[in-house]
């Protein structure tokens, strides 16, 4: 058996239909089909101008973002921060976030450690608003 656990991450599930969130997002979560058992990463595409309904912060999971496609902001607490390719934005313990695609759209990686299978989580529907 190898060492080693090997996905692609556009091949994974999307959940976003299960949440209710199709067309708007792709939402393809690969902690356990990649066996992580101390951190999560994720792959987002998010269509041209959505903003996810809710935001939400983690009491113990410290997360990444990174924009490898498009551009997009996120709502970081009171601040939104605008993103660009490549860009990675780190968001600490305990912040509220949103995402929010830019006018062409946005692919999205996220990191989160520790693996906390999201028992940490809080979600706000209706977050952010303008």
């Amino acid at each position: 058996m190898p060492a080693y656990t090997k996905v692609n991450l556009k091949e994974i599930e999307d959940q976003a239909p299960q949440g209710g969130l199709s067309p708007g997002l792709k939402a393809h979560f690969a902690r356990v089909p990649l066996e992580l058992e101390k951190s999560g990463i994720s792959y987002f595409r998010i269509a041209p101008g959505f903003r996810l309904p809710f935001g939400h912060r983690h009491s113990e999971q410290e997360e990444v973002y990174l924009v490898v496609g498009g551009s997009a902001r996120v709502k970081v607490g009171d601040e939104v921060v605008d993103l660009e390719p490549w860009d990675a934005i780190r968001i600490p313990t305990g912040t509220m976030r949103g995402l929010e695609a830019g006018p062409d759209g946005a692919e999205v990686i996220a990191f989160g450690a520790p693996n906390t299978q999201n028992a940490d989580v809080e979600m706000t529907p209706g977050w952010w608003t303008d």
